[in-house]
């Protein structure tokens, strides 16, 4: 199995202990073994969840992404939601909503610039300078950010952030 994103292994442990784990997208479930592990209940989702093992603490949800059904997680919310390597901009108020209040949005996908090392290269599917900042910094507090090229696991462009939402006061 693929090794998690550094981006996600480096802030994963901020995610309050025991929590419930969002991986969007999860594809093969590298960051679902990754947290399951940590001890965290995790949720799967992805259209494709074909390549998941099933596990103690594991939810599995088939769900297309970019389709039209509604979002299967209804007023639902999480400790950390972790996204990596996907982009619909459609999702992204939702996926800011579905963070609990002292949770985390940890998110590592390509940013424009990344069509100089191959895939993706559709602009729909690439960042654009501090949008993820942009988006995330009206509900959520920004701990850290990072939008440049990184060599490792290949090279490309990316945009990283991890922010939280605040607790509920009062």
């Amino acid at each position: 199995m693929q090794a998690p994103s550094v981006w996600i292994s480096r802030f994963a442990k901020l995610a309050p202990k025991g929590g419930q784990v969002l991986d969007l997208a999860c594809g093969s479930g590298r960051h679902c073994d990754y947290f399951l592990d940590l001890g965290h209940p995790v949720t799967a989702l992805d259209r494709d969840v074909g390549k998941l093992t099933p596990r103690d603490r594991l939810e599995i949800i088939q769900h297309d992404l970019e389709g039209s059904g509604p979002w299967p997680l209804e007023n639902r919310q999480f400790s950390a939601v972790v996204v990596v390597n996907f982009l619909f901009r459609p999702l992204l108020p939702t996926l800011i909503s579905s963070v609990a209040p002292g949770g985390l949005l940890l998110y590592d996908t390509f940013a424009v610039g990344n069509e100089a090392f191959g895939r993706p290269n559709n602009p729909d599917f690439l960042l654009q300078a501090g949008e993820l900042k942009t988006v995330v910094a009206e509900e959520l507090s920004i701990l850290n950010y990072f939008h440049g090229p990184l060599e490792q696991p290949k090279p490309a462009i990316k945009q990283q952030i991890c922010a939280r939402r605040p607790l509920k006061t009062g």
